[in-house]
């Protein structure tokens, strides 16, 4: 495949044959178990051919539907460890390089955007892609001053297949529920369908990584490529090198590991403090872990100035020793989703973590029916809403914590559970629509850091990052009370809301 397939009649007819595709193998599945093979044997194989299907099918398709493939990845370690094999490769391919445009058509995208003459603009200009991903690729080159930069060069037609794929992948969206357990994949992909203006425009892409790069730019753990050039489906961004986060997962060492996660919980929860944006694509493509500058000259490690993707050759990780790893640093890639929080993130998320934290089972019902989480026609016992919420924020529990994919298995198989209280108790609850991308970042991230089997210090971020986590004292509240209610245009001492009825 050498173009993205862009009229909407191929896309769909290769979307629809998925369904028909899982029915295949299923009854293929129970002719063999008839024949007399072991149905254990044949659910591996039934699986493997599965993945490897639909992940083949929304890589080669890009748009949406690798960008459904892409968000599925990261919570490839809720899966059970019987699933959980056949899958992850598949799944892993996602963060590889998907089959490349042409470079005459790369040409005339530039052509088109910058200007007949703009080879000018570069000293020089590498034809073949560093990276492809869902809605655009990269290519390494150098700017006329000298700087190495990383050319991100939108797919023509991107937005049609964007919206043509998810509107297709809704229709059958039920087909994908096994892959994550206990997630309902409709609601994914109805928010990856709202964010698809944002996907595309590179110019809002380009303002928030300049946001972001003014505010990281003495950061000692992370570091945020400096915009060159944008405009209309070219955007141009100072190139990183580093290891990227899927390798750091496939063959880190411990220390890394847990650097890397730590050094992402402090990103994604500093984030919305200091510039009032939340990166919304914590995948590990878009993700690099950087060797201390000093070191980082002459490295030939694999880098790349574009989102979920790595470039293909060049060496393994280097060995490093323990004792220089704590000075590693973060690289940030891929701003075109973000969510923008002019006051960081809401302040109930860290009241209610700190009234669960505490046991206090009135207090953090109160939260949830004020936001919107229990609907006002719902009535549920605050007890039982406790002891569903505190299992999930047992890593805020403990100063450090070692995720795992043992752990989020385990929390995906209670709530998905028909037969468990939690199943039957989540199934009441509601997500209001201010906090779906909140949900689906936290969620991606316990996902990463599950993947990297990184031990994080949790806690220490909440504290330093998150309004609410801490008690405050009496002073504190005064102030955090007049901010909030300036910030709800509500007159300072006043009431939030009415009283919530039982």
């Amino acid at each position: 495949m050498s173009d993205l397939p862009r009229k909407a009649v191929t896309r769909t007819a290769k979307l629809a044959a998925l369904p028909l595709g899982f029915a295949g193998r299923a009854t293929w599945g129970l002719g063999k178990r008839i024949g007399g093979k072991s149905a254990e044997l044949v659910a591996r194989e039934v699986q493997q051919r599965t993945a490897d299907q639909l992940f083949k099918t929304l890589g080669e398709l890009k748009g949406g539907a690798m960008k459904l493939g892409q968000a599925l990845s990261v919570f490839e370690s809720a899966l059970p460890e019987e699933v959980a094999g056949p899958y992850r490769a598949a799944l892993t391919k996602l963060q590889e390089a998907a089959p490349p445009l042409p470079a005459r058509t790369v040409h005339e995208v530039l052509a088109t955007r910058i200007g007949e003459d703009w080879r000018e603009y570069f000293l020089e200009f590498e034809d073949t892609p560093a990276a492809a991903a869902s809605i655009g690729q990269v290519h390494r080159a150098v700017w006329h001053d000298g700087r190495r930069v990383a050319v991100k060069v939108q797919y023509p037609g991107a937005g049609e297949a964007l919206l043509s794929d998810l509107g297709q992948l809704s229709r059958f969206a039920r087909l994908l529920g096994p892959l994550v357990p206990g997630m309902d994949i409709k609601p994914l992909i109805k928010e990856l369908r709202d964010r698809v203006s944002e996907e595309l425009d590179y110019e809002l892409e380009a303002r928030a990584q300049r946001e972001h790069a003014a505010e990281f730019a003495d950061d000692p753990d992370v570091v945020i490529p400096q915009v060159v050039h944008q405009s209309d489906q070219v955007l141009v961004t100072e190139w990183i090198d580093g290891i990227p986060l899927s390798e750091v997962i496939a063959e880190g060492t411990a220390e890394q590991r847990d650097r890397a996660g730590q050094l992402l919980a402090r990103f994604l929860f500093s984030g919305p403090a200091r510039t009032g944006l939340l990166h919304a694509d914590p995948h590990p493509g878009n993700f690099r872990l950087l060797p201390p500058a000093a070191e980082d000259a002459g490295r030939t490690e694999k880098g790349v100035g574009t989102e979920d993707v790595e470039r293909t050759g060049d060496a393994g990780l280097p060995e490093e020793d323990g004792g220089a790893i704590g000075s590693w640093r973060l690289g940030v890639l891929d701003f075109g989703t973000v969510d923008r929080l002019p006051g960081g993130l809401p302040r109930n998320i860290g009241d209610s973590l700190r009234l669960t934290l505490e046991g206090d089972a009135a207090g953090v019902y109160g939260l949830l029916r004020e936001e919107g989480f229990v609907k006002e026609s719902i009535d549920l016992d605050p007890d039982a809403v406790l002891d569903y919420l505190v299992p999930i924020i047992e890593p805020t529990q403990v100063e450090e914590f070692t995720f795992s994919r043992g752990w989020i298995r385990e929390q995906a198989a209670r709530i998905a559970d028909p037969r468990s209280p939690a199943h039957q108790l989540g199934r009441q609850l509601n997500l209001p629509p201010s906090y779906v991308l909140i949900h689906r970042v936290t969620l991606s991230t316990i996902g990463v850091l599950c993947q990297l089997g990184a031990t994080v210090r949790l806690r220490d971020e909440l504290e330093e990052w998150l309004p609410g986590f801490l008690a405050e004292t009496a002073e504190d509240t005064g102030v955090a009370e007049a901010e909030y209610a300036e910030e709800k245009g509500e007159p300072e001492g006043e009431p939030e809301g009415e009283p919530v009825q039982a």
